[in-house]
């Protein structure tokens, strides 16, 4: 149960959110849908790889759940590979240039002064360019505020990684914009 009256108790996460207060789903939503599925040279599979990378470092189950089976959808694998995220990709192939744009979302979860200027020469030297660089920055930045939002007024999320199937499929090949 919400610490908050919801009027869609029975959504999750985010989800059951968005229906309190439309004013703020809808650009919260736009700004998943850009920063997700907008034009990029990372796939969207590598930027919810991200996502759902931070939310794990958050603890935020709901978003690193749905977000890894986005990912998973994307990259065209099985939801159990969710939990591989949580082990640092250990089975989930992920090339250099993405390991050092997953250091530099880690160290923007800790506290966005802790990315150094060795982390950025890092990825550059892995051919990551400043866009990139810019769009892992902000992406694990507004990831650290949806978990926030999502765990601060204690939504509930389904446990088990098959629950999110279908939801990362949608939010995969449908979208984010919903309002």
């Amino acid at each position: 149960m919400a610490h908050i009256a919801l009027p869609n108790e029975e959504l999750p996460g985010i989800v059951g959110l968005f229906g309190f207060k439309s004013e703020t789903a809808k650009p919260l939503c736009a700004l998943a849908e850009v920063l997700l599925r907008g034009p990029s040279s990372l796939t969207s599979g590598e930027r919810e790889l991200i996502a759902s990378y931070v939310s794990n470092l958050n603890n935020c189950h709901f978003c690193h759940t749905s977000h890894g089976a986005a990912a998973m959808a994307h990259l065209s694998c099985d939801v159990n590979l969710l939990d591989d995220i949580k082990q640092d990709f250990i089975q989930i192939p992920v090339s250099p240039k993405l390991r050092t744009l997953l250091n530099i979302a880690a160290k923007v979860q800790k506290g966005g002064k802790h990315v150094s200027e060795e982390d950025v020469a890092a990825a550059r030297a892995e051919g990551a360019t400043d866009q990139e660089i810019h769009d892992t920055v902000l992406i694990a930045a507004a990831f650290c505020m949806f978990n926030r939002y999502v765990d601060g007024l204690g939504t509930w999320a389904p446990k088990e990684n098959e629950a999110y199937r279908e939801m990362g499929e949608r939010m995969a090949f449908v979208g984010y914009n919903r309002y």
